[in-house]
């Protein structure tokens, strides 16, 4: 499937190795309306390739952005577990890099105001850029400024012209959606101040791979970084990784400080997981040989649950009509056959029907209406908060099925 004019996003090199075919698969986040149910989908080619010259995994199909992102039903406001992360981000930063009212801070993909919110008690003036302009309209509305546009290297001129150069620019999970990384990050270099701090956190390739999270591949996701890959990039444009952590959000992250390398000097801990990365073959494609036969694994053994809960007369649910759910149920070959409907807290989401198969979206409520023996976690990610929020659906006999990092009934 590879096209062979594929160039690596980061380098340029076009000698690309294949890990996972997924085949063709529906835009995971193109939720369809009642009117649009009959209408022909597009679906796109999904392969996950290995840059052997700077390490990045990344996808090959490039969907054009305005389509993507031009209009966007995720809102990160709607998960308690990303507003307590961010406000936890927030509080650290600001006592990290010690900001106050005469600092200016920039988020890069700043969806609702959901984490710009928590600098208005600091009285830090801020702005949010933000492409998807329903979710942008939104974030205005909550008195967050925000610029509706892609962030490249273009926007960052014009900012920096209207002297509006971040002493701190704050990007969680917009690295991995970016086509144009080279003028994404050079628009970094030029908005960020000469003293100034970026902080970009992505999910981390190796707990990709380890815990078997193949359906965080979808079009949006354009790129699977490790430490050394995020270095070689931000190198090109003479930006340095002074400091990383690895938390826990979404399946396993980094989280990276940024600065200019004319100042920027690493902590350890950057070279530490360098190390390690090494060490476990990072800029080697054997790591990644072993991950189709696991995901070729956990569906076999989903359709067998499935199979044999559906054959006992059990109703099954879904939670969570996320994009990593689509790439799941799609790729596994779960349809209404299958899942009677899909539990979503989003309103914006509520009434519309999945991409590809066409399963319905309800509220939260069904599930007590209706009681289903089984819900399939399709948000695993937030599997801590979702299960405590169901406490009186499970109180009531209501089971859990978690599909990774393998399929488990809780």
């Amino acid at each position: 499937m590879m096209n062979s004019n594929f160039k690596c996003r980061s380098c340029g090199n076009t000698e690309l190795k294949s890990i996972l075919l997924l085949g063709y698969l529906p835009l995971a986040n193109a939720l369809v309306s009642a009117e649009e149910i009959n209408a022909l989908e597009k679906r796109y080619p999904l392969e996950l390739v290995f840059c052997p010259k700077c390490s990045l995994v990344q996808i090959t199909e490039t969907v054009d952005p305005k389509i993507l992102f031009g209009k966007y039903l995720y809102f990160s406001s709607y998960s308690e577990t990303m507003l307590q992360h961010s406000k936890t981000l927030v509080d650290n930063l600001v006592k990290r890099e010690g900001l106050s009212k005469n600092n200016f801070v920039v988020e890069i993909a700043s969806n609702d105001g959901y984490l710009l919110q928590f600098l208005k008690p600091h009285s830090i003036p801020v702005l949010g850029i933000e492409p998807a302009v329903n979710i942008a309209q939104i974030a205005e509305e909550k008195g967050i400024p925000t610029l509706c546009q892609f962030f490249n290297a273009e926007t960052a001129l014009k900012l920096k012209e209207e002297r509006k150069e971040a002493d701190v620019i704050i990007g969680l999970n917009v690295l991995a959606h970016v086509a144009d990384l080279n003028s994404f990050v050079e628009g970094v270099r030029i908005l960020l101040k000469p003293t100034g701090t970026a902080v970009f956190e992505f999910p981390y390739v190796k707990d990709m791979i380890d815990r078997n999270e193949f359906d965080t591949i979808y079009h949006e996701h354009l790129c699977y970084y490790s430490l050394t890959s995020a270095k070689k990039l931000f190198n090109y444009h003479k930006l340095m990784i002074t400091d990383v952590e690895r938390i826990s959000i979404h399946g396993g992250s980094l989280r990276i400080y940024v600065q200019h390398d004319s100042i920027g000097k690493p902590e350890s801990r950057v070279q530490s997981l360098l190390a390690e990365e090494r060490e476990w073959g990072v800029d080697g494609q054997t790591f990644y040989e072993s991950f189709t036969d696991k995901v070729l694994n956990l569906k076999k053994e989903s359709l067998r649950l499935l199979k044999r809960l559906k054959g006992n007369g059990k109703r099954i649910a879904a939670y969570g009509a996320a994009a990593k759910g689509s790439t799941l149920l799609n790729y596994f070959g779960i349809g209404k056959d299958y899942i009677d409907y899909i539990i979503d807290r989003s309103p914006y989401k509520q009434g519309l029907y999945t991409a590809g198969d066409h399963i319905p979206i309800h509220s939260p409520v069904k599930l007590l209406e209706d009681q289903p023996e089984y819900v399939l976690l399709l948000a695993w990610n937030f599997a801590d908060e979702i299960l405590q929020q169901q406490y009186e659906f499970r109180k009531r006999g209501g089971k859990f099925i978690i599909p990774i990092p393998n399929i488990k009934i809780v």
